[in-house]
């Protein structure tokens, strides 16, 4: 069936948005800039204060959801219930989740090349399938375990092509091994996140827009206020600000203040999770959860092409046998091989059961596929 203007407008918000939400971020970590009290020029290395702006974005979905709820109001549409009764408190867990993971990821980024973020991601689907099957009792079908051998085997391809590929880049060998290897353990905690939404949040059917801005609300209050002890807390190596400390927002003011473009960066950064978040959504709803998956991996192919076009890392081959992959991995757990199969053995198309299918391998999708 052939897509309308409005799910086609949807399908590319999600790809350009979902895209620039982690160019802007990468764009912004790559600004020198004078910080406080006449500091040198230095890289703007603040990943915390952006993971603020991560959540604030997420919290303007919350005023979408109101919107659509006026709309709602004296129309026949049931999408958004304004009786939905639930506990807000429901959502501080994931939402300490999605703080933790969401600022190891930022501080990853520092370290590692924006494409090697995005394709390392995929290893949200190992956990969520391990803690699906350990923590709600799940049972895997065989191409959902093959999805996660190829997954494991396509970051072992990535992780192979940075070692291989960091000679001509601006990072540290040891700094993309730490990178990497906080990418992958961001993913463990997102993967609990999901499990968390899964357990005590979906059964309340609380509408996504809605679940989303209220994650990010409590993310965007509680990082907030560590952003005052984070500022006398020592890092060492990990520190991005001449202070040496877990994070220094007053510094990255002062280098907003020297170098506007990264205020451009930043707003870039929080405008596009809101409206990611409002894209995928829709996406799910008016076409389906394999759509938006298969979206998500067109994603992952601009960041790396713009990438590669910025000069913000050097091509390697095996970055692209490392994807598809991936690629693999996430079509075989997410059940997309079966229409295929369908066509194959009967010489038409299946019933598309798959359609709905979601990421924890049974019948939801994880209400913050943020960053």
């Amino acid at each position: 069936m052939a897509w309308t203007k409005y799910q086609l407008f949807l399908a590319g918000l999600m790809l350009v948005t979902g895209s620039i939400n982690t160019l802007s971020a990468k764009w912004a970590d790559n600004f020198v800039a004078e910080g406080c009290r006449g500091s040198k020029e230095h890289s703007f290395q603040h990943p915390f204060l952006q993971a603020v702006g991560m959540f604030l974005g997420e919290f303007s979905c919350l005023a979408a959801f109101y919107l659509l709820r006026c709309r709602a109001t004296g129309q026949s549409d049931s999408s958004v219930d304004p009786q939905q009764p639930f506990n807000p408190l429901l959502f501080l867990p994931p939402a300490l989740c999605d703080m933790t993971g969401t600022s190891l990821m930022y501080v990853a980024l520092n370290m590692t090349s924006a494409s090697s973020f995005q394709m390392l991601r995929g290893a949200v689907i190992i956990f969520t399938g391990l803690f699906s099957v350990a923590f709600l009792g799940r049972r895997l079908v065989l191409s959902q375990w093959l999805g996660i051998l190829a997954t494991i085997v396509g970051l072992v391809v990535v992780g192979l092509a940075d070692l291989l590929s960091k000679q001509d880049s601006q990072h540290k060998l040891s700094e993309v091994i730490t990178g990497d290897l906080l990418i992958i353990m961001a993913q463990i905690i997102v993967a609990i996140q999901m499990v968390l939404e899964e357990k005590f949040v979906y059964k309340h059917n609380v509408h996504p827009l809605r679940a989303v801005g209220t994650e990010g609300l409590f993310g965007f209050v509680i990082l907030s206020l560590l952003l005052v002890p984070m500022y006398y807390i020592p890092a060492g190596s990990f520190s991005g600000n001449p202070r040496g400390t877990l994070e220094d927002a007053l510094d990255a003011f002062c280098q907003v203040g020297r170098q506007p473009l990264i205020a451009v960066a930043l707003l870039g950064n929080i405008s596009s999770i809101a409206f990611f978040n409002f894209a995928g959504i829709s996406v799910t709803k008016e076409l389906s959860a394999t759509t938006r998956m298969v979206l998500d991996s067109l994603r992952t192919v601009v960041i790396w092409a713009l990438s590669l076009a910025l000069g913000w890392e050097a091509f390697h081959a095996l970055q692209i046998l490392g994807f598809l992959i991936l690629l693999i991995g996430t079509a075989l757990y997410n059940g997309l091989h079966r229409p295929l199969l369908g066509r194959l053995s009967r010489g038409r198309p299946l019933a598309e059961e798959s359609e709905q299918e979601r990421l924890l391998g049974g019948t939801r999708t994880p209400i913050n596929d943020a960053s």
